[in-house]
């Protein structure tokens, strides 16, 4: 077993280019990125290793994700014939927070809130980086996109972690007021 893995990816391509949110599996993954606690190790995985990554996902102890049960395993079946969310044990941390709050709540609205860092970029770039990639065959924009990801990793990471110490995580609701939820991670 690999311990406890947080992981994330970003796409090739986006909702509207697939035909909806039904079609996670054609939407490709730029890069994804995986921080193993046991090895206390971030690994980047291009396309071409995503077996690697499926690999650790199956092995883990505890898989530990933003969205990822619905998203990022939808987007990762389409490199594999494994139904990742029935062969892994999952904490999906949105999954977690919208039982509770009865809503979604972005990622960065938590990271913000609880940890006093956001996201370093949204989705929209990722996508405008791999466009980028695509378009000129320069690496900088595939390594924007990697550090996106794994600072994204590691915000998972460092959520996870103050909900499992403190027993509760912060966000702001909709009239930017902060609200304290409690956690059981």
């Amino acid at each position: 077993m690999a311990g406890t893995v947080y992981f994330d990816l970003e796409t090739q391509r986006s909702f509207n280019d697939v035909g909806g949110a039904t079609n996670l599996g054609k939407m490709g993954v730029s890069v994804g990125c995986s921080f193993c606690a046991e090895s206390g190790e971030y690994r980047v995985y291009p396309e071409d290793e995503l077996e690697d990554l499926v690999q650790l996902l199956t092995m883990a102890d505890l898989v530990v994700g933003y969205n990822h049960l619905h998203f990022d395993y939808g987007v990762l079946e389409g490199y594999t014939v494994l139904d990742l969310g029935s062969r892994t044990v999952n904490l999906d941390l949105m999954a977690d927070l919208k039982e509770i709050l009865g809503r979604r709540i972005g990622l960065g609205q938590v990271a913000t809130a609880t940890l006093g860092t956001g996201k370093s970029a949204v989705g929209v770039d990722a996508l405008k980086w791999w466009r980028e990639h695509q378009t000129t065959g320069s690496n900088e924009p595939l390594m924007k996109i990697a550090e996106y990801c794994a600072y994204d990793v590691k915000v998972t990471k460092c959520l996870h972690e103050h909900g499992r110490e403190h027993g509760y995580v912060r966000y702001a609701d909709g009239s930017g007021i902060e609200q304290k939820v409690a956690v059981n991670w």
